[in-house]
């Protein structure tokens, strides 16, 4: 079975907040942004693995900044097709974009920790991965006129849903010299005691990868990208919604670090 309970009723949870998007009265910040991924999972044994991955995020495709990304993380395959992991994330957001989402001018930290739980399925050439993310976050608070210090950390959890595609497109599996189609869609919802707006942001993308080495893999994709911001435009009242739209480039490296 391809979409379990427990992740179906994640993903009407998540699609519940879609709504939110056909709000009439908004105030629309478009950017053009360029990402640029590594990412890698490092085998430690048949069964455990290292995740590294540094995201440089840049608007107007890269002039400018947008976020800074790490991320560090270990994963445990459970079974044929059960994955479970967690680890942690460190995020700097920059100022960016006619209506920035901190006041202060400068650009502010976040910390958080993660955890994972991913499905895998085939139907055919087709492979499909399934991903719900729990994150608990810290968020840096400024003040105004003392640059990047950080006054306070303030706490949100977030749940995020990914649905993942890939079909290659010389062969039933991708293989190394082969290319290949890929896509992904991802709902993030924001909740507890912080949290105004539950819809934080939707990310769907869709492109090309060619499969250079059995360990190493190049993508280029299309990537759209809808973020609410935490608080509204302070003259209208009304929400903001970034609607971003540019590219993700990425390069996925794994090592074999243990046998």
């Amino acid at each position: 079975m391809v979409f379990p309970k427990f992740l179906s009723g994640a993903l009407l949870l998540l699609l519940s907040s879609l709504p939110a998007l056909g709000q009439a009265q908004r105030v629309r910040d478009a950017n053009a942004i360029g990402w640029y991924v590594y990412e890698g999972d490092h085998a430690l044994g048949p069964r455990w693995t290292i995740h590294t991955e540094y995201q440089w995020r840049r608007v107007g495709f890269i002039r400018d900044w947008q976020q800074s990304l790490a991320r560090l993380g270990a994963a445990c395959q459970v079974g044929p097709r059960l994955t479970l992991g967690g680890g942690y994330t460190h995020l700097t957001t920059h100022v960016y974009g006619d209506y920035p989402t901190a006041d202060t001018g400068v650009p502010f930290p976040e910390h958080r920790l993660y955890q994972d739980v991913q499905l895998s399925d085939t139907l055919g050439r087709l492979t499909l991965d399934q991903r719900l993310r729990l994150e608990q976050r810290w968020v840096g608070q400024l003040a105004e006129g003392r640059g990047r210090a950080v006054q306070s950390w303030q706490y949100q959890n977030r749940i995020r849903y990914q649905l993942a595609a890939t079909l290659p497109l010389q062969g039933p599996r991708v293989e190394a010299g082969e290319w290949y189609l890929t896509g992904f869609d991802e709902v993030f919802l924001s909740f507890g005691q912080h949290v105004s707006r539950v819809f934080n942001q939707n990310r769907i993308a869709g492109g090309l990868g060619y499969q250079v080495q059995d360990n190493f893999r190049l993508e280029l994709l299309y990537l759209n990208q809808i973020t609410q911001h935490a608080a509204p435009e302070p003259v209208s009242g009304l929400p903001v919604f970034e609607f971003n739209h540019g590219f993700r480039l990425g390069l996925a490296y794994d090592l074999t670090l243990g046998k």
